[in-house]
């Protein structure tokens, strides 16, 4: 058999990156420079390295992260209040194989969103699936699903993502039907799923935030407990990169 129709079975059954690898080593003339056992192992990792990427890719875009953030991008300033340690074990994302949340809080511009966004990002790198939510966003989403009868393929989808991030939690107040549909989101991921939470609101005030006390207990009581918390301190990293450019 030739290599031109080696190739062309390789595209029939859709090995691309093995197609990619084996073309790119006949065009280079380096055939030769392998053993069988080397060239089979070269174009079986270029096929997984092919197939990782596209993955990454779709979950990366399916996901719709607020910032393009990674954990190598992030700041462990001391006066962030971020401890490098605590941080780079969530590197390996077993908390999220665990159904374990996440809630990061401090003031405005702190850097709340990016760090958010980088853990979701480094579940990602691992194949997990994620979607990113902005508060306001995600509740009038919400509202519209229920209005055009879509409201239950939502929640199912939101449902089976392995993380989901909130962003900007309690910006906007929470009237009767918001705290139902959290508590519906909440009470289904609960122990199973993950969840990241970010707030400018101190955890002591989520109760009064969210408003009625039986589903606020009820939320609260899911969420914060045995959440891991991050809470980021210092100077706004938006007025800090502005002030870089004076």
């Amino acid at each position: 058999m030739n290599n031109e129709a080696t190739i062309g079975k390789m595209q029939g059954m859709k090995l691309h990156g093995m197609t990619r690898a084996f073309h790119s080593t006949m065009e280079t003339g380096g055939l030769s420079d392998f053993t069988a056992d080397e060239m089979l192992a070269y174009l079986i990792d270029a096929e997984w390295d092919y197939r990782y990427n596209r993955r990454l890719d779709r979950l990366l875009k399916a996901a719709q992260f607020r910032y393009k953030a990674s954990f190598e991008q992030i700041d462990f300033e001391k006066t962030r209040n971020i401890n490098k340690n605590t941080i780079l074990r969530f590197s390996n994302c077993d908390w999220i194989r665990k159904g374990e949340s996440v809630i990061i809080t401090g003031a405005t511009g702190v850097g709340k969103s990016f760090l958010a966004c980088a853990l979701g990002h480094q579940a990602c790198v691992h194949g997990y699936k994620v979607m990113y939510f902005n508060n306001v966003k995600l509740f009038s989403s919400l509202q519209y699903a229920k209005a055009d009868g879509t409201y239950n393929k939502v929640i199912q989808k939101i449902g089976k993502q392995d993380l989901i991030i909130i962003d900007d939690f309690g910006i906007s107040p929470l009237d009767a039907q918001k705290r139902l549909k959290l508590m519906e989101i909440v009470e289904d991921r609960h122990g199973v799923k993950s969840t990241i939470i970010s707030t400018q609101f101190p955890i002591n005030k989520w109760f009064d935030l969210i408003g009625d006390s039986t589903i606020a207990d009820a939320i609260c009581d899911r969420l914060i407990h045995n959440a891991h918390k991050i809470n980021l301190k210092g100077e706004s990293m938006r007025k800090l990169k502005s002030n870089n450019y004076c």
